[in-house]
């Protein structure tokens, strides 16, 4: 069973993020590179999570008055 992701975790730059282990990015115990995978927040901000595919839906935009 996958372990429920942080969405704005404290340090996220002390963990590895790249598989269902979170390792310390001092030991990555999966292989998965040579590097650590970084957090969402690291790469793209605090609103990571408010756009892209997982996204909340925007709530439609309110009609235009008509002219008439």
């Amino acid at each position: 069973m996958a372990k429920i992701f942080p969405i704005h975790p404290a340090k996220p730059e002390l963990i590895c993020w790249g598989c269902d282990r979170y390792c310390a990015a001092s030991d990555m115990i999966c292989g998965n590179g040579s590097d650590r995978t970084q957090h969402p927040v690291e790469l793209f901000g605090d609103d990571w999570d408010t756009f892209g595919l997982n996204a909340n839906d925007a709530p439609p935009a309110p009609p235009k008055p008509s002219n008439t």
